[in-house]
């Protein structure tokens, strides 16, 4: 909203054109939630201290994170916060799109806060009952991808990885799947979010990738080149993306191992559903299983580790998610969480390869 005010100035204040071009807007979206993150952290977080909002540790966690006991959460809350009104200012206000995947973002941190906020005021790690947590994250999603699936010209084909020519048409499929896809990706991040810094910085490598394919999808020309579907609108996504890493970066500063603040599941759920919505509208659903990575890993250890011990009473790993049985193994938090930061700039770039290895 704020781009279109200035840009309307742009007959009498000639550098105004430049707002126009979605490459500057999306540079200020960066860099507008970075500062807001990094001048709101520490109100923010004094404020959730004097709250006593504090970590609650699992009971059957690794005992080396007790100390980490107290530490304030919902810092979450920072990220949505300072999203929110970078993409506000700096995305088209006309974009439905934006407005659903911001919807999503906002409705999952809405979830996630309500259950931060039962584990603290109960004082303990359980929060708001499974089904209810799930079914409201289906809910939300599916109202969002209903409005898209409203728009003229919705696209229910699925875009196959290295295939140019491979592009089925799933039909009324396409719902549930991609309710699918934005749930999925919003719990696979919320159990990544278990060691100081783990989660954001794979958020942070997602949310560059999927700017830079926001981009291409929304430009007709570069999508022809790179022979990906064209998506009319996606480009504004971009912005939204920017908005992301400069707010994960600015929380990232605070978030750093020792944190000062966790993001809780306000900030967990938020993020990946908002991967999740943004891998939707793009056409880059399956693409989004090999960019974030590392979640899937992280989730699947878990479902294995249960598979496992409800058939075989054998465990497959000392504790899962997996970062906690590198932890057993005696790793230090600082390198596990390098190393899986690593690996998701790694699986970033062979998503990259993607748009042209064809």
């Amino acid at each position: 909203m704020l781009y279109r005010l200035l840009y309307s100035f742009h007959e009498v204040v000639r550098p105004f054109n430049v707002f126009r071009y979605l490459t500057f807007r999306l540079l200020l979206g960066m860099l507008t939630s970075l500062v807001l993150a990094l001048v709101l952290g520490p109100p923010v977080i004094e404020g959730l201290r004097r709250l006593r909002v504090g970590q609650s540790i699992r009971d059957d966690g690794p005992q080396t994170h007790r100390k980490k006991a107290g530490t304030p959460t919902m810092g979450g809350a920072l990220i949505l916060l300072a999203l929110a009104i970078s993409t506000v200012a700096w995305a088209d206000p006309a974009n439905v799109q934006g407005w659903v995947v911001l919807g999503i973002t906002l409705g999952f941190g809405a979830v996630g806060f309500a259950d931060d906020y039962l584990k603290v005021t109960k004082r303990n790690s359980r929060g708001l009952p499974a089904r209810a947590k799930f079914w409201s994250l289906v809910a939300i999603a599916a109202a969002g991808c209903a409005v898209l699936w409203s728009q003229p010209n919705f696209d229910t084909h699925l875009a196959i990885p290295f295939f140019k020519g491979v592009r089925p048409d799933i039909g009324p499929f396409y719902l549930p799947f991609a309710v699918f896809v934005i749930v999925g990706a919003a719990n696979a991040v919320n159990l990544t979010d278990g060691l100081d810094g783990l989660a954001i910085g794979p958020v942070l490598t997602a949310s560059l990738t999927y700017l830079l394919f926001a981009y291409a999808a929304g430009n007709f020309i570069i999508s022809r080149y790179l022979q990906i579907p064209f998506v009319p609108g996606a480009g504004e996504l971009s912005v939204f993306c920017a908005a992301i890493v400069g707010a994960a970066l600015g929380f990232l500063w605070y978030n750093a191992y020792p944190a000062e603040v966790f993001m809780g599941d306000v900030g967990s759920l938020a993020l990946g559903g908002a991967l999740g919505a943004v891998a939707v509208v793009t056409k880059f659903e399956i693409v989004l299983a090999l960019v974030g990575g590392v979640f899937v890993v992280e989730t699947l250890s878990v479902v294995l580790q249960v598979v496992s011990y409800k058939t075989r009473r054998k465990r497959i790993f000392r504790m899962a998610p997996i970062h906690h049985h590198f932890e057993l193994k005696g790793w230090d938090e600082p390198k596990i969480i390098v190393r899986f930061w690593i690996v998701s700039i790694i699986l970033a770039l062979l998503g990259l390869v993607t748009l042209k290895l064809r």
